[in-house]
């Protein structure tokens, strides 16, 4: 079920008088309900996975929680880990490594003569699985407790605000918060539905208005010019940025109308003065599961440079790779992982070099955060591509055309509308960053009503209401 569409409204109206009237298990019997019912609208087929992946990991979890002997605890983990990666490689990744297999032993001259099984990917299955696989990991550690309630354990891998597309939401987090019921509260009304309004605006008038100019970028990159080429980049950059955070912030916004506080996912990604920062600011919550679970179990930086530079390419390439099926992903999680191993090689004699000279601050942040957008629209090229010729033929096609002017673009009031609205989005992230604006906006009565009557204008205005799904589905 999308969230911009007329379907969840009516689910939406229909489940919150009922969630707010129950009490108890009554209450948390119908946001499972709910959260299947929602899940199941896409495909009712793929019900059977999320509950065989949370009746492993809820049964795992009680094992590994009982258990006092080191190696009993971690079979059960590994146990854990290998179903639930199992099943993650089986639909996404399957299709992929036989076809890398069977080209792999073509270039010597072997067909194996295999047919690639069609194999449907479930939405939302990397955020579920990794969510599931965290509880279990922290059991392991000892840094929670067992969740002894199946019931309050289901309805936490399901629960459908953030089940698709995140943010992913930790046991340690969420777990707490069922323990009471969430009383009703105006004030929650009025911060979650603002930021639900904010995460509409972004994907329904942003991100969709520039959907199509990018979309016709990557479907013929050899017929257009470098300028029209340069635009869809950017374009791109700001369409999956305003589709995912929009997801999240309606995610977040939902989930604290219910009562429920999810952590950030999005702050002012491009605003990033370095990598570091940026993978502090983008997808907060895949970041901090791949530093946590991933990064520091490799070792982390406590092992000397070499291998600190080692577990940080590892960490970006599997980063990558969790994003989809595609070499393409892996050379985009490459360029991140190398943007890092840079970042530490060159940033001291960088800020020495810029001291000496005695470039001001002004001037060096907004190089720093100008640098860092530059390379990271470089890599998202990758990322939108379905192959790697497609991403050369748009580089080449930026580096080399001669034609530059503004009367080659095809689809000018597109871009005029596109750069409007990226325009009003950045307006309004730094004045947030700079003076907290939109808490200024939640807190004062008269600027809210201001405040949300402007952006549903905005939203009716620009908004493209053809119920496009959100990019990060796909992953």
């Amino acid at each position: 079920m999308l969230f911009n569409s007329i379907v969840f409204f009516v689910f939406l109206a229909a489940f919150l008088p009922l969630y707010f009237a129950l009490r108890g298990r009554a209450r948390l019997f119908l946001c499972l309900a709910a959260s299947y019912f929602f899940y199941g609208w896409w495909d009712w087929r793929f019900l059977g996975l999320i509950a065989f992946s949370t009746i492993i990991d809820y049964t795992l979890g009680m094992a590994i929680g009982r258990s006092e002997d080191a190696r009993e605890r971690k079979r059960y983990l590994l146990a854990s880990m290998v179903v639930n990666l199992g099943v993650l490689a089986f639909f996404k990744y399957f299709g992929f490594f036989t076809d890398s297999f069977v080209e792999m032993v073509g270039t010597f001259g072997w067909d194996p003569g295999w047919n690639t099984l069609n194999i449907i990917l479930p939405v939302g299955i990397s955020f579920y699985t990794f969510q599931s696989m965290s509880y279990t990991i922290d059991i392991y550690r000892r840094q929670i407790p067992v969740e002894p309630d199946f019931l309050r354990f289901a309805t936490f891998i399901s629960f459908f605000p953030q089940l698709v597309a995140g943010p992913i939401v930790r046991a340690s987090e969420f777990l707490p918060q069922f323990q009471k019921d969430r009383s009703f509260r105006m004030d929650n009304l009025i911060s979650g539905s603002s930021q639900m309004a904010w995460g509409f605006f972004k994907k329904v008038a942003v991100a969709d208005s520039l959907a199509p100019f990018v979309d016709q970028v990557w479907a013929a990159p050899e017929t257009f010019s470098g300028i029209h080429l340069f635009i869809g980049v950017i374009f791109y950059s700001f369409q999956i940025y305003c589709d995912f955070s929009g997801y999240s912030d309606i995610a977040i916004g939902l989930a604290r109308v219910m009562g429920f506080e999810f952590p950030k996912n999005f702050r002012t990604p491009y605003f990033s003065q370095n990598f570091s920062e940026f993978w502090t600011r983008w997808h907060i919550t895949l970041s901090s599961w791949l530093r946590d679970y991933l990064y520091i179990s490799l070792g982390g930086n406590r092992r000397g440079t070499l291998m600190t530079y080692r577990n940080l390419m590892l960490t970006m390439l599997l980063g990558g790779l969790w994003h989809g099926a595609g070499w393409a992903f892996v050379f985009w999680g490459f360029l991140h992982g190398m943007y890092l191993v840079v970042q530490r090689l060159a940033s001291k004699p960088y800020n020495q070099t810029l001291d000496a000279i005695g470039v001001p601050n002004v001037v060096r942040a907004g190089f720093n955060i100008a640098l860092v957008y530059a390379l990271t629209c470089f890599a998202w090229i990758y990322f939108r591509s379905p192959d790697f010729a497609t991403a050369n033929e748009i580089i080449g096609g930026i580096a080399t055309s001669e034609v530059w002017s503004f009367g080659s673009v095809v689809n000018k009031f597109a871009v005029i509308k596109g750069v409007l609205l990226i325009g009003i989005l950045l307006c309004i992230d730094l004045a947030d960053v700079r003076w907290r604006f939109r808490g200024i906006v939640i807190e004062r009565p008269a600027v809210r009503i201001i405040g949300l009557a402007t952006l549903l204008w905005l939203i009716a205005f620009f908004g493209t209401f053809d119920s496009e799904a959100f990019l990060y589905f796909q992953f």
